[in-house]
């Protein structure tokens, strides 16, 4: 044997252990890990996002005194000045009702008609404050950590620390609207993590996924056949190219392609429901249609083991008519997440299942007037209003405040990436051990470490 023959075969000799170990790693991957705190409720989480910035003032976090100053100029400079302010500036009242609910007297807007009652199930958080008010930057930012996106999504993380409960379904999917939110799926990317933890997708209209279904006149036999023939392949490919590493994550979806196309079709299928659930989501009437079957089979998905359900509600950029465009928008989604809530907790799921919604900022106190009644609101990122329920929060509770026209967070005043180490602490994670090497060091989720906002755990 001559010197290059030597060491083609210990190269692939350690290519064939290499490879192993990615196997190794792989189904790791695909398992149920141990959380970092084994006490935590939560092992799933279901992020309704409300793309597009929706209002604190105007959903639950009424300002009296904006009544008193309506239509006054507003004339703020440096710090005070509206991020998107252009020409004069009025202050505008919320053109909302708004009624204590529930035994803990949560703030909200006479148009969350069904999740008054659930209000002593949620925890309001105030104080929450961001670093962006331009759409895409923010949700990146809300979703990943990073403004500027190609990070991992909070999903694609906690899937990284937790694994699966399934095999046979992703651990991480997407309902998204038809139109993708700004940002596009970068918004649900695994980035630097192995491909295996980037999101799925399910479309909202036909098939949830395309080809789910196998061509016509193929059996199963005939696809298990040819992954097989195919793993061959790969795998001698990964023996005599160790470094390719996306390889083994590809070998995994195709295998997990094949899989799904079991489980899929009659997971997204609704019907089997009884008309007594659909009717409570808001199946089949508008205006809650879509997002009632979205949030049923986010149910589902929980309820199969699927770690984290993310879904996009968009349009609450309300910059006029912020009355008609507001009070649509609560109308879609509030019978279909009030339903969501319910149906957890008569199925015991909700103590193990964290519930966010939350937009990437909220909006200001002021506005310029194009003409009449068109007021609406611009970004806010020193002042929002998100809410949590279920997997360990302080339910029945509201917790921070922001200043008396709700242009700043002043009380449990805390930046995104304490928000980001709070809800992965819910579920279990520390951000400071849930690390990935990458570009030379260790990368989290919060960028450089965050204090858990512990004011929202019980």
């Amino acid at each position: 044997m001559n010197r290059r023959d030597f060491l083609y075969g210990l190269n692939a000799s350690l290519g064939s252990v290499a490879f192993t170990s990615m196997i190794a790693q792989s189904a790791q991957a695909a398992t149920a890990k141990k959380p970092h705190f084994p006490l935590a409720k939560a092992k799933h989480c279901i992020f309704l996002y409300m793309e597009g910035g929706p209002s604190h003032i105007d959903t639950f976090d009424p300002k009296v005194k904006l009544n008193e100053l309506h239509l006054q100029e507003f004339n703020a400079s440096g710090e005070d000045k509206s991020p998107m302010s252009s020409g004069k500036r009025y202050y505008v009242k919320s053109p909302f009702e708004f009624h204590k609910a529930g035994q803990s007297g949560a703030d909200m807007n006479k148009h969350w008609k069904k999740l008054s009652d659930v209000a002593d199930d949620l925890c309001f958080y105030r104080g929450l404050q961001v670093e962006s008010v331009n759409h895409p930057t923010a949700n990146y930012h809300v979703n990943t950590g990073n403004r500027f996106g190609g990070d991992p999504a909070m999903g694609a993380w906690v899937n990284y620390g937790l694994g699966t409960e399934n095999n046979d379904l992703p651990g991480f999917i997407v309902l998204p609207e038809l139109s993708y939110p700004q940002g596009g799926a970068s918004n649900w990317s695994n980035g630097f993590l192995p491909s295996s933890f980037q999101a799925t997708a399910l479309r909202p209209k036909g098939s949830p996924l395309l080809d789910i279904n196998p061509p016509q006149g193929v059996t199963r036999k005939q696809q298990r056949r040819n992954l097989d023939f195919l793993s061959k392949l790969n795998q001698r490919h990964a023996e005599q190219h160790p470094q390719h590493k996306e390889l083994v994550a590809r070998m995994k979806n195709y295998e997990l392609a094949f899989r799904m196309q079991m489980q899929v079709p009659d997971i997204v299928n609704i019907d089997d429901e009884t008309d007594k659930i659909k009717e409570m989501y808001g199946v089949g009437k508008e205006p809650t249609d879509n997002f009632a079957r979205r949030c049923l089979l986010a149910r589902k998905l929980v309820e199969k083991g699927v770690r984290f359900v993310q879904l996009y509600a968009s349009t609450w950029d309300s910059h006029d008519y912020i009355a008609k465009a507001h009070a649509s928008r609560i109308h879609n989604v509030d019978q279909p997440i009030t339903a969501l809530i319910k149906d957890l907790k008569q199925r015991g799921l909700l103590d193990e299942t964290l519930v966010v919604w939350m937009g990437e900022f909220g909006r200001t106190p002021d506005n310029g007037i194009r003409g009449g009644i068109k007021y609406g609101r611009d970004h806010n990122p020193d002042a929002m209003n998100v809410w949590l329920a279920g997997g360990g929060v302080k339910a029945g509770h509201t917790i921070g405040a922001t200043d008396e026209i709700g242009a700043k967070a002043v009380e449990a005043v805390h930046p995104l990436r304490d928000f980001h180490v709070t809800l992965l602490r819910l579920l279990g994670l520390d951000d400071n051990k849930l690390t990935y090497f990458h570009a030379g060091r260790f990368k989290q989720m919060s960028q450089f470490g965050g204090d858990p906002i512990k004011e929202l755990m019980a």
